[in-house]
């Protein structure tokens, strides 16, 4: 839940009553001057350079979009101010590769997935609204969803207004070098857990918008046994199972104050663990996490008897049955 102070009215709260309209600006909320007024949800520059336009998309409730058929209302202005100059500092990175990418603002990073993620999550409502009024059913969606929807999308704003964050990070975020094939394009995305995974060039991303750096702290072992590793592309996918899993383990939905100081407006964290004693991530589970992983390496033909063979050791590639890192260059498995 966000605690919002009388003063912020600036802030667009699309969710609310559910207003996110294709009549108004996803960013700030303003009326539209035309139909015409959009942008894609997966940037043209990145559509053209790994051949996507035409390629379909799956949407949560079947059916099928292009990836150039996912759009945004976005005002000219807003585009021309906030959005374009975002993509340009993101295309300018990611064509360079792993070193400007670290080299980045992490709040450049979070705008811009978070951007990413908000325009999927507009277009499956949008669907999920078409499908339910067509079967004469009100549309509905779990408050807690939408409130983290909501948080998501305030803090998107961090873009066009002087939003800035108390003393904490709300996302985690990680970042490899890895041995990506040429001009493949690999991306998976969770809504219900807004987490983003990523990975072309010679780099992937992972990052989760919503859990205040808690994920992050709760891989951060493995992670840093890692970070400044090149990774295979197996490798990548399996700590982003991790990554994912740990995600829909985490049991808490954050809540925010929002309070105007001066000209800014800051966001203020409240603790996660509130009242409650229990743990912030469920139990892990070996199958479940299996499961996850099975889907991950997918590409690579694993099965989830295959992985969880050995219950109390899953199989790894990131690490071998002393805990050491597995080289990238002694895999002996196809990119």
């Amino acid at each position: 839940m966000i605690i919002f102070a009388p003063m912020a009215e600036q802030i667009y709260y699309p969710f609310q009553s559910f207003k996110a309209s294709k009549k108004l600006c996803f960013l700030t909320g303003k009326p539209l001057n035309s139909s015409e007024e959009q942008i894609h949800v997966f940037p043209q520059w990145l559509m053209s350079r790994y051949k996507l336009e035409d390629q379909p998309f799956k949407l949560l409730d079947e059916s099928i979009q292009t990836y150039k058929d996912l759009k945004l209302p976005c005002s000219a202005e807003a585009n021309e101010l906030y959005v374009e100059p975002l993509e340009r500092d993101i295309e300018a990175a990611f064509t360079i590769g792993y070193e400007a990418v670290k080299e980045l603002d992490e709040l450049r990073l979070f705008q811009w997935a978070a951007k990413w993620l908000h325009g999927i999550i507009f277009n499956e409502l949008q669907a999920a609204m078409r499908q339910q009024n067509a079967e004469g059913e009100e549309f509905s969606v779990s408050q807690s969803i939408l409130q983290r929807f909501t948080n998501l999308h305030v803090m998107l704003q961090t873009l066009s207004l002087p939003i800035k964050f108390d003393e904490f990070k709300p996302y985690s975020l990680f970042l490899f070098k890895v041995n990506n094939l040429e001009n493949e394009f690999g991306y998976r995305d969770e809504v219900s857990t807004v987490t983003f995974a990523l990975r072309i060039n010679d780099f992937g991303l992972i990052i989760n918008l919503q859990d205040n750096g808690t994920i992050g702290r709760y891989l951060q072992e493995t992670y840093d046994k890692i970070k400044d590793r090149t990774l295979h592309p197996i490798q990548f996918e399996e700590f982003s199972a991790r990554a994912f899993y740990a995600a829909y383990l985490f049991n808490r939905l954050p809540n925010y104050d929002i309070m105007p100081v001066g000209d800014d407006i800051f966001i203020e964290a409240n603790q996660l663990r509130g009242n409650s004693t229990k743990p912030l991530f469920d139990e892990w589970q070996v199958r479940t996490y299996g499961q996850v992983l099975e889907s991950f390496w997918k590409k690579w033909g694993y099965l989830l008897l295959e992985i969880i063979k050995d219950p109390d050791n899953p199989v790894s590639h990131l690490f071998d049955a002393d805990g050491n890192f597995i080289p990238a260059d002694s895999i002996d498995l196809g990119l």
